[in-house]
């Protein structure tokens, strides 16, 4: 898969892994692992761009003495995942397109 792809779809894994709840780091991974392998030194700077552009906010809350930050999704993250499916309706016309001329020859 291309890499600029394979980001994108990443990035829209993890918006939409927060679309019914805040979460911290570590969980996100476990939920995205029936889906996709992602390792924390590929998660954090995910997380870090989305920050950065306004798709999350992140906070911080006590656990076992320690400071765990947590993230949630914002209206221009759920925003990107509208984007995103949209373009992928397209990609997938393509995909047929080239699946049915491969086909028919």
């Amino acid at each position: 898969m291309e890499a600029q792809l394979k980001r994108g779809s990443l990035e829209v894994c993890v918006l939409a892994s927060l679309l019914k709840e805040d979460s911290y780091g570590y969980k996100i991974i476990q939920s995205l692992q029936n889906v996709v392998e992602i390792s924390e030194s590929t998660l954090y700077p995910i997380l870090r761009r989305l920050e950065a552009g306004d798709c999350l906010k992140s906070y911080s809350v006590e656990h076992n003495g320690r400071l765990r930050k947590f993230y949630s999704i914002t209206e221009k993250g759920k925003d990107r995942i509208k984007e995103y499916l949209q373009d992928f309706q397209e990609l997938m016309n393509i995909f047929n397109y080239i699946a049915k001329e491969v086909k028919d020859d």
